[in-house]
């Protein structure tokens, strides 16, 4: 082979492959731009588990401060922060904080979601996904994932694994959401913490 032609084959490469990055980059550019803070929420469908197998969207929580939380079942740092996210909606759902937990959960049942959230004590909103369309929406990469969206639907804070909900800077963050004032010292204190250990 001589150099003439190896030089064609590079060059011939780096052109497949700028040409490849160009498609890539126009097919999935802009949707890996959807989950980063500042960016509008993607909206998405996932069903009740009370029964009536009602679709609910990203729709139905415009207005609100919203913590949209990606779950299974069988995901044990999932089961960890569920306590703190339940004290921090119980904390502010009088303030307007929203939380949506959506079960991604393939084969259990609308009835195992349920019971699995009413055993937790879980009595903010619980929504049942087996398609995984809102995992492809969020680009989630792990359980649990959770997006804060602020009132006017931009995404806030994005978080993969556990979060200790009742944490000063998310309770903080939280507040500022909401309109709320500084708090003067941690509200959550130890019992957030007893808890969050159960």
């Amino acid at each position: 082979m001589t150099v003439r032609q190896q030089w064609a084959i590079v060059i011939g490469a780096i052109v497949v492959l700028g040409a490849g990055s160009f498609a890539f980059e126009r097919a999935f550019g802009a949707k890996a731009d959807q989950v980063a803070i500042g960016a509008p929420a993607p909206p998405f469908t996932a069903y009740t588990v009370d029964g009536r197998h009602a679709a609910v969207g990203l729709a139905a929580y415009q207005g609100d401060v919203t913590i949209l939380n990606v779950w299974a079942t069988w995901c044990g740092p999932c089961k960890a922060e569920m306590p703190t996210l339940e004290h921090l909606y119980e904390m502010f759902k009088g303030n307007g904080l929203k939380v949506v937990a959506v079960s991604i959960d393939e084969t259990a049942s609308d009835d195992s979601v349920r019971a699995y959230a009413r055993n937790m004590g879980l009595t903010f909103d619980v929504l049942h996904d087996p398609q995984y369309r809102i995992e492809q929406a969020y680009q989630v990469v792990g359980y649990p994932s959770s997006y804060v969206i602020d009132r006017d639907g931009v995404i806030r804070k994005v978080w993969l694994g556990a979060a200790d909900w009742t944490s000063q800077g998310n309770i903080a963050l939280v507040r500022s959401l909401l309109g709320l004032p500084p708090a003067v010292a941690d509200a959550a204190g130890p019992a957030a913490r007893r808890v969050a250990e159960r």
